[in-house]
């Protein structure tokens, strides 16, 4: 799949540029007037519609005060318009806002989540996402509903990834693993995965209990994405989904009080060790039933 999408290369330069605009204290019309161009050309390159030309942006770099960072948004540009996102082949059946968590999601080098309905798709097994999915929409054929599954099952691959395999901390709310999902033996064979999963070395799985009570996450799931060196000054993306569509946040305040909850949570959970003692007693329930 390759780490840096076009994607996610877009949506880097985009907040970069405009970051950079107001640092040098411009608006987009002065912008758009020192590279003769209408202002929408700005829009839209600070919006990640499109690409900047790479005159225009070594104008507007100059303008804005650090033309030696020129050459690595250049680079970052080429490599945008020569890759291919990977699920090109699956876009189809994807939700037009899901586009842009695939290219954060493969890019990430931090994955942190918060589910409390299902299981994160990146842990889902097929059987489980099958009869998650099945149940989520109307299909207007087995082979649409199949070719999705096939969609969760390649976003694993990022799982081993050779060298760069993202971090990835998760918090399952106690329903999550308790509900049966495809059935008695699904579920368990789902158990035993997770349980696999949580024994690798970049991933951390904690339970939040039933006992918790009150916490800061009962409004529903939400994904912390953090980006490699590449993306440097990225302050990361907050990705919040539900029924109709997808939400985006990466203003820095939005992501200080997610960090805060998240961390919050991480407190009430049970520590990674006992998760997977958790884990293990429902699988053996499961199993003797």
């Amino acid at each position: 799949m390759g780490t840096l999408t076009p994607t996610a290369i877009k949506r880097w330069i985009a907040l970069e540029m405009k970051r950079l605009r107001e640092a040098a204290g411009y608006d987009r019309a002065a912008a758009a007037e020192r590279i003769g161009k209408a202002t929408t050309v700005i829009a839209h390159i600070e919006t990640s519609r499109n690409l900047p030309a790479p005159a225009d942006l070594e104008i507007l770099l100059d303008f804005y005060g650090v033309p030696e960072r020129a050459p690595r948004f250049l680079d970052l540009t080429k490599r945008a318009k020569r890759g291919r996102d990977w699920w090109i082949n699956f876009d189809h059946g994807v939700f037009d806002w899901f586009n842009l968590y695939l290219g954060l999601e493969t890019g990430a080098a931090r994955i942190s989540t918060v589910d409390m309905v299902v299981l994160p798709g990146l842990f889902q097994t097929r059987d489980y996402a099958l009869a998650i999915m099945r149940e989520g929409r109307r299909w207007d054929n087995k082979a649409e509903l199949e070719t999705m599954v096939d969609l969760r099952m390649a976003r694993q691959e990022i799982l081993d990834r050779p060298g760069d395999t993202p971090q990835i901390w998760s918090i399952l709310d106690e329903s999550v693993l308790h509900r049966q999902v495809g059935g008695p033996a699904v579920m368990h064979d789902q158990l035993l995965h997770l349980m696999d999963l949580s024994e690798r070395s970049n991933i951390d799985i904690q339970v939040l209990p039933f006992t918790a009570g009150a916490h800061g996450a009962s409004d529903g799931m939400f994904v912390l994405l953090d980006y490699p060196p590449e993306f440097s000054g990225d302050p990361g993306t907050v990705y919040v989904e539900n029924r109709r569509e997808g939400l985006y946040y990466d203003d820095k305040e939005d992501l200080r009080r997610f960090r805060n909850t998240f961390e919050r949570l991480q407190a009430q959970a049970e520590n990674p060790g006992r998760t997977r003692t958790f884990i293990q007693n429902l699988a053996r329930e499961l199993n003797e039933q």
